[in-house]
């Protein structure tokens, strides 16, 4: 397929940091691709939590199986768009990388462990696992992805982190934040897939735990369409014996309609503005989106699973315990380096601002855990046993 003049061609990448030859079969957005999935990080993503923690059951989306629909879906709105799909699929495998253990709710209690150090982004966690953590080459630290991928990477930074990146790399990945400029149209689709992708899987597995009915989706007119649509084509699908293929029905409808409506007013917008390089795009509004309808019944979907799903009592006493975790692992860690692996306590010793480097290594050792090891973690060094350390 010949790529759009907009979207990002390998044969012009920004680059390497560390400039590397050019692989014989494969283009760099392809190689991108391929260093990610054979990275430590990418498999830890199967032990860590979507919204169910591991141990609820073995159907659930973890992050790892939330990454390649991301990608899926992203590679099909791409290719209509005449984007470029290896790209836009490197993106997705890496843009969780640098989660925490437990979900949002173990970067949230990590954000707060590190207030006086500087934070925690679970964005800018990912771009430091993929620069800097990574240790798979003997020339450079992380595994020297291209410009366009980190980009995409990044996908939210603080205007302080920002402003630290651009110190280190200066007109580099950063410096969208500080111009307000866009990312290419690849990060950009991206951030919409996986947005799509875990409405879709939230509700899947919503369902499945029982703690949404699809008698109250029937409040969400984005599924329910699809759900009264399933039921006029089939209507066998009545009968409870065949909940489970109605949901799918359901939400294979509502993802297809999703996509569609995101070509759709893409295709639009660029035809609208016209953009004829990558330069261009990122002088723009973003330009990869919804129909304004289409929006706000997404908007409804995250709303109504705000408040049915993540906010479920259930959901919260096991994200509440991996908050716990979290902390008590920062703390005995800071108090005691000496019980992480030799690499991380080594790096305590390379500055001569200790407490800051001790906390990021710390931060980036708990960051990289699955929520299992993180647990036995937590058993080791404090004796106390939660969620029946089943993970």
């Amino acid at each position: 397929m010949m790529l759009a003049p907009y979207a990002c061609d390998p044969a012009n990448t920004r680059g390497r940091r560390y400039p590397q030859s050019r692989a014989p079969t494969r283009d760099d957005f392809q190689r991108d691709r391929d260093r990610i999935v054979h990275s430590s990080g990418f498999r830890r993503l199967v032990y860590k939590t979507q919204v169910f923690l591991n141990h609820e059951g073995d159907l659930f989306r973890t992050r790892l199986t939330h990454s390649l629909e991301v990608a899926q879906l992203g590679r099909s709105i791409a290719r209509s768009l005449r984007l470029n799909e290896d790209l836009v699929e490197a993106i997705a495998l890496a843009h969780d990388l640098g989660h925490t253990p437990f979900g949002h709710s173990g970067q949230d209690a990590l954000n707060v462990c590190m207030t006086q150090y500087g934070g925690f982004e679970h964005n800018l966690q990912s771009l430091r696992v993929v620069d800097q953590l990574e240790e798979r080459y003997p020339e450079f630290d992380g595994l020297n992805l291209t410009f366009e991928t980190r980009e995409g990477i990044l996908k939210h930074c603080s205007r302080a982190n920002a402003q630290e990146l651009e110190k280190q790399e200066p007109d580099g990945v950063a410096n969208r934040f500080l111009v307000n400029a866009q990312p290419s149209l690849e990060a950009q689709l991206c951030n919409l897939a996986d947005e799509i992708a875990y409405n879709a899987h939230d509700i899947d597995d919503g369902v499945r735990s029982g703690l949404i009915t699809l008698k109250q989706l029937q409040e969400v007119p984005l599924f329910d369409q699809f759900k009264q649509q399933a039921l006029e084509n089939f209507p066998h699908l009545q009968d409870a014996a065949f909940g489970r293929r109605l949901l799918y029905e359901s939400i294979r409808s509502m993802l297809s309609s999703q996509v569609y409506d995101v070509i759709s007013a893409t295709s639009l917008a660029i035809e609208t503005f016209r953009p004829d390089s990558v330069d261009a795009v990122r002088q723009l509004k973003p330009l990869v989106q919804f129909s304004a309808d289409m929006r706000r019944q997404s908007n409804a979907l995250k709303a109504f699973l705000l408040q049915h799903l993540y906010r479920h009592p259930q959901v919260i006493q096991s994200t509440d315990q991996g908050k716990r975790v979290v902390r008590s692992l920062f703390q005995a860690y800071m108090a005691q380096p000496a019980d992480m692996p030799e690499r991380y306590r080594q790096r305590t010793m390379r500055s001569d601002r200790v407490d800051d480097e001790l906390a990021r290594t710390v931060a980036d050792y708990i960051a990289g855990m699955t929520d299992r090891f993180a647990l036995h973690e937590h058993t080791r060094l404090t004796g106390e046993v939660l969620l029946n350390e089943r993970i």
